[in-house]
């Protein structure tokens, strides 16, 4: 019991710290950690459906969640409005503080997680083509031998903070440069052009129509060298998602660069020789280092590396 007492006293001394303005006389219950987590989500959303969104519950769990930690602390921190809730001074005041109890509390949380058991989930970040191709595929096979352990695929873009363990471990085209990360090159990706073997034999060069990234991917290494390899010919599609331009291309709609592990996948692609350099891009693997002696994590970490050592070798 002591260290339950060591432990309120450690949180109730950061709550105290918020006591600012008219918070600073208040006598507070201590709450709950999790209401924190709900003011924080709101924060970021601005709205209630937002935040009920984001943190996977009804829009009135989050405000019944609000009512009660303004309730506890006896100071108003939103102002609600028909469109939206709108941050007090009060409220304004929380923020930081908030955000350093929610990093405390996620450092813990890894700190504690259970360092040598090879059971439970292990959450995976990778973007789409490579969690479609690669991981979902193969990843749970190299995985046998540990069946206490459970696979969570995230299949994404964007980069998610290990920092608040939105996932374990992160695979990435950028490699990171936030402090308390551990991370490692695993692979080169090369891309090249692809087409359907029966466009190639209908269509000259010149002719030909490309399928693309569309605006918001436009930066992208690969996508530059297709617009530089273009020149004044149009793009016939363009999307978000590289499994659009692989079935767009397998279709006979066009020309489209794609990395080889995904082009290579139908029998009826070809890879265009290409009249400039092809693009490779190195693939990261990110962990925090709160979590990589986690033996599970760890253990998932090793399998991948694996898998793409074994990728490599075959292509």
């Amino acid at each position: 019991m002591r260290d339950g007492k060591r432990y309120r006293s450690f949180y109730q001394s950061e709550i105290g710290d918020y006591r600012t303005s008219s918070v600073h006389n208040c006598t507070m219950k201590s709450p709950d950690w999790d209401h924190f987590r709900f003011f924080l989500a709101l924060v970021d959303a601005s709205t209630l459906t937002g935040a009920a969104r984001a943190l996977g519950v009804e829009h009135t769990t989050v405000a019944r969640r609000i009512d009660t930690l303004e309730s506890a602390l006896k100071i108003r921190l939103f102002d609600r409005f028909p469109k939206g809730w709108a941050l007090t001074s009060d409220g304004e005041n929380m923020v930081p503080h908030a955000r350093k109890l929610e990093a405390d509390m996620h450092a813990l949380m890894r700190a504690t997680t259970g360092s040598t058991a090879l059971d439970g989930i292990v959450r995976v970040s990778a973007p789409p083509a490579i969690t479609t191709c690669l991981l979902a595929p193969r990843l749970q096979k190299a995985l046998r031998h540990l069946p206490g352990i459970e696979i969570e695929l995230l299949a994404e873009s964007r980069l998610v903070d290990l920092t608040r363990r939105e996932a374990d471990i992160a695979l990435r085209f950028q490699r990171p440069s936030s402090p308390g990360l551990a991370v490692r090159t695993i692979a080169v990706i090369h891309y090249g052009l692809y087409a359907h073997r029966r466009y190639l034999k209908n269509l000259s060069p010149d002719a030909w129509e490309f399928l693309g990234y569309n605006d918001g991917l436009q930066d992208t290494p690969q996508q530059k060298w297709l617009d530089a390899i273009k020149g004044d010919r149009r793009y016939r599609l363009r999307s978000n998602d590289l499994s659009v331009l692989f079935e767009a291309a397998n279709a006979g709609e066009g020309v489209a660069v794609l990395p080889d592990y995904f082009g290579s996948r139908s029998s009826g692609l070809i890879r265009i020789a290409s009249p400039a350099c092809p693009i490779k891009r190195k693939l990261w693997i990110v962990l925090h280092e709160d979590v990589r002696r986690t033996a599970r994590v760890r253990a998932v970490a090793d399998a991948i590396i694996a898998l793409f050592d074994d990728n490599s070798k075959q292509s």
